[in-house]
């Protein structure tokens, strides 16, 4: 119950801010906002009414709007978005994901300032809770054949002599390994939340280019949970938020490149019941996890928002490119359709998507 009333506060914050990137727009170029409200309708009850906008809470809590005068039909008064000029309807509509981009790059750095796993340089230094993480293993390699998998995390190594080595990070584990080709080393580490331990004997010719160099196949990086000073946060905040972009926008060119060819994996998309249990995960591994949760899940909406899907903020941009380029206002009665069939598929992507949520739980 309580990582379902997370989600809905996160979904909740997220939606909110990117209508309040419109509201604010708006504002700016003087479209009247006739409604600016939390969740959907039917209404709850408002708040009362300041500056020509009206503010309500309504029942439905998975979002919010904002309701701009002459944004669902053709009026042309005073205020009206309508009206307004195209270049302004544009950056209307960006605003929205422009937030989300801004509200995504917050979170990001309220999760370092807060303390996440994050790869740190292994000669600064690093507070006690510093570990060793294997972030990859080579295919017929010692470790695989020993069961050491990406994501494990090496305690300590020690040779059959009776040395042992404790303080490890890659230089250390490096020089430790290369000392010791042909003969066993026992690696103790932790998989998931067990520890176990493997023997392991170094071999020449594992890594591409060191022939001659006695290896274990594992790629190491060094993971810390400190936590950041603002600045740094606010840094390295934003390389989070880039690469979070690329990696959103990069999936879901691979999906829709897959869906072209008709081998789209749609039971591999998480929806909104999946999140709920990796918010519940998240929450489990304390606040720095949920915020950076959060800032991933804005980069999502951010993007899709951009895809150009009749109904979403892309699709409305598309609709004032073709009124920019023809020169003319675009036939309502063919945006609504457009919009009504956009809808109906989101909708029904949704279902599926909900659908293989559920069957995930399930097995």
């Amino acid at each position: 119950m309580v990582t379902a009333l997370i989600f809905i506060a996160i979904l909740v914050f997220l939606i909110v801010t990117h209508e309040f990137g419109h509201f604010l727009a708006a504002k700016i170029f003087g479209v009247r906002v006739e409604e600016f409200g939390v969740g959907y309708p039917p209404r709850a009850f408002s708040f009362g009414t300041w500056g020509g906008t009206e503010y309500t809470l309504n029942w439905i809590p998975f979002g919010g709007f904002v309701r701009l005068f002459g944004e669902e039909a053709d009026a042309k008064g005073k205020g009206s978005f309508a009206a307004a000029a195209r270049w302004k309807q544009a950056l209307i509509l960006i605003a929205g994901v422009t937030v989300n981009a801004l509200t995504a790059w917050m979170l990001f750095a309220g999760a370092l300032h807060a303390g996440i796993p994050r790869v740190v340089d292994s000669t600064l230094p690093l507070d006690p809770s510093a570990r060793l993480v294997v972030s990859s293993v080579v295919s017929g390699s010692p470790a695989a054949a020993a069961g050491i998998s990406a994501g494990d995390t090496i305690t300590n190594l020690s040779d059959d002599a009776g040395a042992v080595l404790t303080t490890v990070n890659p230089d250390t584990v490096s020089t430790f390994v290369r000392a010791r080709g042909g003969k066993r080393i026992t690696i103790v580490y932790t998989h998931g939340a067990s520890s176990t331990s493997a023997s392991v004997i170094p071999a020449n010719a594992v890594l591409p280019g060191s022939a001659a160099t006695p290896a274990l196949g594992v790629g190491l990086v060094e993971v810390s949970n400190v936590s950041l000073p603002w600045g740094q946060a606010l840094r390295e905040g934003l390389s989070n938020t880039r690469d979070a972009f690329v990696t959103v926008a990069s999936s879901l060119w691979q999906l829709a490149k897959s869906a072209v060819h008709g081998n789209a994996r749609l039971q591999d998309v998480v929806g909104p019941v999946g999140l709920v249990s990796v918010v519940g995960e998240a929450a489990r591994n304390g606040l720095g996890d949920v915020l950076a949760l959060a800032g991933f899940i804005a980069v999502n909406l951010a993007i899709i928002n951009l895809i150009p899907i009749p109904a979403f903020d892309g699709g409305r941009l598309v609709v004032v490119l073709f009124e920019v380029v023809a020169r003319r206002s675009a036939p309502q009665f063919a945006i609504q359709i457009i919009n009504t069939v956009g809808i109906a598929l989101t909708i029904i992507l949704m279902l599926v998507v909900t659908y293989h949520d559920i069957a995930r739980l399930l097995t």
